[in-house]
């Protein structure tokens, strides 16, 4: 759809089933690839949760990952060669042609997941749960797999991390403040915590524009954005809306 609502056209045309937990996630987790022209997704049409990439007018759909685990989060190099996603509490990087995998974390008993690579390609953002804690984290890891680093050190479930087209402040969602979850920003040495929303009810996946005004996030079912003033403005009537991403901008 576009950025300001409207033109909305289905991609996907697949046969979800709501009436099971399978058909009801038949197609989630969009990430468009760096030069636009592919999206990423995360699908259960073969029965397992597995990341496919197909053009952006929903065609020529391929199955990147394969096996007997369930996979999901995918997220693009900035080169457009490697995709990260999440994997049996670990995460993993596949070439976006698909093959064999590779272990990026080791989370030794915890959990982490929701990859996000930094526009410089250098660093990828996550959350992880430690073993024996109910919070959630953001950390960094090397795209190597090395010196993984805490961004945040909140006592509350924080999670879903996007990065600011210059690499220098990640949005989150996270309970912080109540039971419900807001978005938030951190800058990625670990400083200046900023509240962006504030809603009686969830406010969750944060997905920041490519001009770095505007913050994408899903409430109640719709698709809002709010810019750096706060101001918030909804872009979709409702129903059952999530996962917003923002198509790259595309050079003319």
């Amino acid at each position: 759809m576009g950025a300001s609502g409207g033109r909305e056209a289905r991609l996907t045309k697949g046969r979800g089933d709501p009436s099971t937990p399978e058909g009801l996630v038949f197609a989630v987790e969009p990430a468009w690839s760096p030069n636009g022209r592919l999206i990423a997704f995360t699908s259960r049409r073969d029965g397992r949760s597995h990341i496919y990439v197909m053009r952006a007018d929903g065609t020529h759909v391929r199955q990147i990952t394969h096996g007997k685990s369930d996979d999901g989060g995918p997220a693009w190099s900035p080169d457009q060669r490697r995709i990260a996603f999440s994997r049996d509490r670990e995460l993993f990087t596949v070439a976006s042609a698909g093959g064999p995998v590779r272990k990026l974390t080791r989370a030794l008993g915890g959990e982490a997941a929701a990859p996000a690579w930094s526009p410089n390609g250098k660093l990828i953002a996550y959350d992880y749960r430690r073993p024996g804690f109910d919070s959630r984290e953001i950390w960094v890891v090397g795209v190597d797999g090395v010196h993984p680093r805490i961004v945040t050190r909140l006592p509350a479930v924080s999670t879903l991390p996007s990065w600011s087209p210059g690499g220098r402040r990640i949005a989150f969602q996270s309970n912080l403040h109540g039971r419900h979850f807001e978005i938030y920003s951190i800058g990625r040495d670990g400083r200046g915590l900023r509240r962006e929303t504030k809603s009686a009810i969830d406010t969750i996946d944060p997905a920041w524009s490519p001009n770095g005004k505007e913050i994408a996030f899903s409430r109640d079912g719709a698709i809002w954005t709010v810019d750096r003033a706060g101001h918030e403005r909804k872009v979709t009537s409702g129903g059952n809306d999530s996962n917003p991403v923002w198509r790259p901008v595309l050079p003319h």
